[in-house]
């Protein structure tokens, strides 16, 4: 049975591979930053045998070690554009090096790296970094095929996402002159289609090809071909005089997106990412989805709640890697909690149900408005705010995104959900529900928030908020305990 290493398995893409490789028959190696996050439950035992996960990080190269039985083809999916770093483009180049050499230690001889079309002039710092990680990869002599694409439009793409947040959002747009650029976007369904189609053929190897939808549009006009299949009516007004950094400012505050990205995609939007005819990867045996049907497949995954992937569950920036789920045990020493334990005569399953569709579309049980002031005074300050959302309604895992929290730990086994907030805090936070019983034997639950200052400045934001904490978290664990989950105040 070949063997393949996959980064990026939780990933927005890597995500989707997984089971398509596991299903042509390849034992998949997944080398993750952090095993708690891997979805074994959304595997068979059958396809588990054919599954190994191993822990390390592409920024410490100590912390990658060989396989039992190394890998013959690898797929480089790691990026860093969501990260905080000024320095994103350094973060990649370094990634990139050390996975060449951690692969060429496994007697790797095919790398599959997945990058942008690069075919403009005065490429933006985001597509000139693509760039920069196709020349590391190939520096061990491994054979290389890079697939260049242009936006990818699917359930839970940041393309995707943000064209709906606008569209969904604003009945008449005043918005930047980049519009106007041309680009060729393609479905995650064909992209995937693609990364599988290239693995171990010979005659791809050391090719870099282009791949995009059959349609080049204008960024104007997806946007107004999303308010089309929505049945919408939106105007759009470009004006030259917004700048990049105001343009950046409206998608932040307009998208879920951070502003961090929002100013990435904004530079990068000023070039064209149209495939290049002479090295465009030509479908074969496959019928490419027009931008109109890779809209209607989307919206019937994000309708269904079958969303497999979000971008917003990415967690990539260095300190977020090394750092986040070294916090899922809870400190106590200098910490400032608020408890609270609530008996319920309601079926421990459906009370845990309502703990598993905390947040996004639901809500959070009790002062809704509270929550949504919360959300956008961090918008205010550069956070994410609550507009992320959650990738499927009833279904959480480790890693996910839920407004401005973090998943830490979901565990139905135990009845423990522990969140890590990601608003902007002078301190750190944590969110935590368990189901349990009490000494004389009802069911309980435990909801704990905790919150460890840092600073007279945290302190400070403690006692300021300790007035609404009193009836907020009050009224969220009553409200989880009822029949009726959807019921808010």
């Amino acid at each position: 049975m070949e063997r393949v290493l996959l980064t990026g398995s939780t990933g927005y893409i890597g995500r989707r591979l997984l089971p398509i490789l596991i299903g042509k028959g390849y034992h998949v190696t997944c080398l993750v930053r952090n095993r708690a996050r891997f979805d074994f439950e959304d595997f068979s035992p059958e396809s588990l045998e054919k599954i190994e996960v191993i822990e390390g990080d592409l920024l410490d190269p100590g912390s990658l070690q060989s396989t039992k039985n190394g890998f013959r083809y690898a797929f480089f999916l790691a990026h860093s554009m969501a990260s905080s770093a000024k320095d994103f483009d350094q973060l990649e180049s370094h990634m990139a090096r050390n996975f060449a050499v951690f692969a060429k230690e496994n007697n790797c001889e095919q790398i599959i790296y997945l990058g942008g079309i690069s075919n403009d002039k005065d490429l933006s710092k985001h597509l000139l970094s693509r760039m920069e990680v196709e020349t590391q990869l190939a520096k061990t002599g491994i054979s290389v095929t890079v697939l260049r694409a242009a936006i990818i439009i699917g359930s839970g793409s940041a393309s995707f996402e943000i064209i709906r947040d606008l569209v969904e959002k604003l009945p008449v747009m005043v918005a930047p002159k980049w519009l106007n650029t041309r680009c060729q976007p393609i479905a995650v369904r064909d992209v995937l289609e693609y990364l599988a189609r290239v693995l171990a053929k010979r005659e791809n190897y050391g090719r870099t090809y282009d791949i995009g939808g059959p349609e080049i549009l204008t960024y104007k006009e997806m946007l107004l071909g999303y308010a089309k299949v929505r049945e919408l009516k939106r105007f759009i007004l470009t004006l030259p005089v917004l700048t990049p950094r105001l343009s950046s400012l409206w998608l932040y505050f307009v998208t879920s997106t951070s502003y961090k990205l929002a100013r990435s995609l904004v530079d990068s939007m000023r070039n064209e990412v149209v495939c290049d005819r002479e090295n465009t990867l030509e479908p074969q045996g496959q019928k490419l989805l027009s931008y109109q049907e890779a809209l209607e497949a989307a919206l019937s995954k994000v309708q269904s709640d079958e969303v497999e992937s979000s971008w917003t569950d990415t967690v990539i920036s260095p300190e977020m890697n090394k750092a986040l789920f070294a916090k899922e045990k809870v400190p106590e020493y200098g910490c400032y909690t608020d408890y609270r334990e609530i008996e319920f005569d309601n079926s421990p399953e459906r009370v845990l149900e309502n703990i598993w569709s905390i947040g996004g579309k639901r809500g959070w049980y009790y002062g809704n408005w509270l929550w949504e002031i919360r959300g956008f005074l961090d918008k205010m300050v550069g956070g994410v705010g609550l507009r992320r959302g959650r990738r499927n309604q009833n279904e959480i895992k480790a890693g996910d995104s839920i407004d401005f929290w973090r998943v830490l730990e979901a565990n139905k086994v135990s009845k423990r959900l522990l969140l890590f907030a990601e608003m902007k805090l002078p301190g750190e936070a944590w969110l935590e529900f368990e189901l349990a019983k009490n000494p004389s034997g009802k069911n309980v639950l435990k909801q704990k928030a905790t919150f460890r200052p840092k600073g007279l400045a945290g302190r400070l934001y403690w006692y300021s908020v300790l007035p609404f904490h009193a009836f907020i978290f009050q009224g969220m664990a009553e409200s989880i305990t009822k029949s009726n989950a959807a019921t808010t105040a």
